[in-house]
């Protein structure tokens, strides 16, 4: 595995070519492009990025396998959903806290596709007793919050994004200052990049910078969840 010199010209047009023929005759046939193009470089990504990780947080795990680890597989999950496409048209890479396996936990992710790349962060779709804590924390300490959201350099380059119900959730204050905030099923937030940037050497540091940007808002999380950050 080589040092990470950013994705090749040809990922983001085998990625649409994907799109456009996504059927598995069409990707055994183009199966060493992909992974020349896609596989072999996320996997150079993530193992420099692991180093570059601990600098954020000991606790997140920076995997570089080609299955079981940070790079999320190409197949779709297609038993239980009416699109029946067998295979991803992006690439998904996620970081995730070393008690990810064991407690839901935020994470970091990256998600590159034609058009719509962007640096993730934050925990989705949390389960309901997950979902609960934070809530609680929220209420219990919502100075922290409204900190963690505030700080500059998240605040000018994440976006929160993420379902939330229509009206407030059961048990809590219907006029509290954080309702928004409390109403929300997902504690997301995501920067956009373009496709461009993918290909430049420095692209790592790209992500990692991100990654730190979202400092606040990952330790707040971290700690309405009693895990480690």
């Amino acid at each position: 595995m080589g040092e990470f010199v950013g994705f090749p010209k040809r990922c983001m047009p085998f990625l649409s070519e994907l799109k456009a023929n996504n059927t598995r005759e069409w990707f055994n046939q183009h199966k060493a492009e992909y992974e020349t193009s896609v596989r072999e470089p996320a996997l150079a990504f993530i193992a420099d990025a692991a180093p570059q990780l601990v600098k954020i947080s000991p606790h997140f795990r920076a995997i570089p396998k080609k299955s079981g680890g940070s790079l999320m597989r190409v197949y779709r999950d297609t038993r239980f959903s009416s699109e029946k496409s067998p295979y991803k048209t992006n690439i998904g890479i996620q970081f995730r806290h070393a008690l990810g396996k064991d407690v839901h936990a935020p994470g970091f992710y990256l998600h590159i596709e034609p058009g719509a790349c962007f640096i993730g962060v934050g925990i989705w779709r949390p389960e309901s007793a997950v979902l609960t804590k934070i809530r609680d924390f929220l209420i219990d300490n919502p100075a922290a919050w409204k900190k963690a959201k505030a700080y500059r350099p998240f605040n000018s380059n994440f976006v929160l994004e993420g379902d939330s119900l229509q009206r407030p959730p059961r048990g809590y204050p219907k006029e509290h200052e954080l309702m928004e905030d409390l109403k929300r099923k997902d504690f997301i937030a995501c920067r956009p990049f373009g496709d461009a940037e993918i290909g430049r050497k420095g692209f790592l540091q790209m992500a990692i910078g991100g990654f730190q940007q979202s400092n606040p808002f990952m330790r707040y999380l971290c700690a309405a969840l009693e895990v480690p950050y």
